[in-house]
């Protein structure tokens, strides 16, 4: 049977609009089942800690489970690959972290900057420049006119070689020329352990971490990284108050695989912003070392190219080789 024109047309245009329609529907829907945030580290560690607090709340939000899955090895480019190599969907997300940007440098092939869409922040990390109390210096700017009168002599340990412990103190020695050894340690217990003790004489660690001992008086902290003091140690100095440029903040926030749609990203976006502002999680995230970084999904990409291009240049005046 021969259709008139006019219905044929009529029907033609219908059947178009179909996959639009799919499209809005499907968004609409999002998301229908659990979704999985790969964390690049295991359990019990401070981003599993963080990504987990961050997964709760937006399993409520989202109406769906958010299961963390880990995913440690390869200095984090296990848990990339996996979320890099997974379908475009918004069901399988990486917890993004700075040790991700550092990658980008040493391992090209896949990266978080080419092969992970970015979808919000949702921590800044500073670390914090901690010595052992036997060394003569209080102060940072003392530190530093001691490390530059006795050059070789001192021994900066980190809890592995290439990882933003190690990273922040070879950028100091950048940016102000003091000449120090790095000792890595095989992570960060062993490394404070050995600090405490004597072995080595400066770290910088996470906040978290460092801070029991701060505390106690094991260790005397100089100097924190970020732009400005913190909250837990207000009388401690940020570095960039004497070393100008000066400033490490670990990242952390949420990705998903390249070409995920962009209404999901943004629902997510939405979702992880709100998530910030809630004055509860934001105290637990504070216990946590963590500044919110709450943002759109170009202002967490723009902070995680800035990291990559920032530590692309540390790497290769520290002559950093993957391992």
């Amino acid at each position: 049977m021969k259709l008139p024109r006019r219905k044929f047309l009529h029907l033609a245009t219908g059947a178009a609009a179909l996959p639009a329609v799919s499209r809005i529907a499907g968004a609409q829907a999002y998301p229908s089942r659990p979704v999985t945030l790969i964390v690049f580290v295991g359990p019990g560690g401070a981003p599993d800690i963080k990504a987990r607090i961050v997964a709760q709340s937006l399993s409520q939000r989202l109406g769906q489970p958010v299961v963390v899955d880990n995913r440690p090895g390869a200095g984090g480019n296990l848990a990339l690959q996996t979320v890099a190599r997974a379908p475009a969907d918004g069901y399988t997300l990486l917890l993004i972290a700075t040790p991700h940007a550092v990658n980008a440098t040493l391992y090209q092939q896949v990266n978080v900057v080419q092969h992970i869409a970015p979808i919000a922040g949702f921590g800044g990390d500073p670390f914090v420049l901690v010595v052992n109390p036997s060394l003569p210096a209080k102060t940072l700017p003392e530190f530093i006119v001691y490390a530059k009168a006795n050059p070789g002599k001192l021994n900066m340990t980190s809890s592995g070689s290439g990882n933003l412990s190690h990273l922040s103190g070879e950028m100091l020695r950048m940016m102000t020329g003091i000449d120090v050894v790095h000792v890595p340690y095989k992570g960060t217990v062993p490394a404070l352990t050995g600090l405490v003790a004597g072995e080595v004489h400066v770290m910088f660690d996470s906040l978290p971490s460092a801070l029991p001992h701060i505390q106690s008086g094991r260790l005397r902290a100089l100097a924190v990284t970020g732009a400005a003091r913190v909250e837990i140690l207000p009388d401690v100095p940020a570095v960039g108050e004497f070393v100008k440029g000066y400033e490490v903040i670990g990242l952390m926030g949420i990705g998903a695989p390249q070409n995920t749609p962009a209404d999901i990203i943004d629902r997510l976006n939405k979702e992880i912003n709100a998530i910030l502002v809630d004055p509860v999680l934001k105290e637990r995230l504070m216990g946590l070392g963590s500044t919110a970084l709450a943002g759109t999904p170009a202002d967490f990409g723009k902070l995680i190219r800035e990291d990559a291009e920032k530590w692309a240049k540390v790497i290769k005046f520290a002559g950093i080789k993957p391992e």
